[in-house]
């Protein structure tokens, strides 16, 4: 029994207890009141005294259309934890703002390209209101590299 679970061994243990106490249950009718109230004394200080197993599990299951959320029954989760629990968020929003300064950065060097050509080219007027113009622009400028 000493490799087994300590689960295994609080529900052999809780199994021999309620064996216990329906035996005792059995022959309690024939009892005096006296005994009976010094036996229920004794219950309660015995239940009182019982070691109670501490485990963190997923308490409550909250269900919201399609989404499911478990979360932990108690409020006794201690501050490393609830912090812990930020970090994964905290790193989201910095690569979200990370990935919309890259973007933005990349769409400014790619007008500033654009607009260096059309400054740096010789063109009629007539070919900057061109609507294939920018993408004539962006061929050329492929092309180039």
């Amino acid at each position: 029994m000493t490799n087994s679970h300590p689960y295994q061994i609080q529900l052999i243990q809780d199994r021999y207890g309620l064996k216990v106490a329906a035996r005792l249950s059995d022959v309690t009718d024939e009892l005096p009141h006296d005994i009976l109230e010094r036996l229920r004394v004794a219950r309660m200080q015995a239940v009182g005294q019982r070691k109670v197993v501490k485990t963190r599990t997923a308490a409550n299951i909250a269900a919201s259309g399609g989404a499911v959320a478990l979360t932990y029954g108690g409020d006794d989760t201690s501050w490393w934890d609830r912090i812990a629990s930020v970090i994964p968020l905290i790193a989201l929003i910095v690569g979200l703002v990370a990935i919309n300064v890259i973007q933005n950065d990349n769409r400014a060097k790619e007008l500033a390209e654009v607009d260096a050509a059309l400054l740096t080219d010789d063109l009629p007027p007539a070919a900057y209101t061109d609507p294939g113009f920018a993408q004539f622009l962006k061929s050329s400028r492929d092309q180039n590299q």
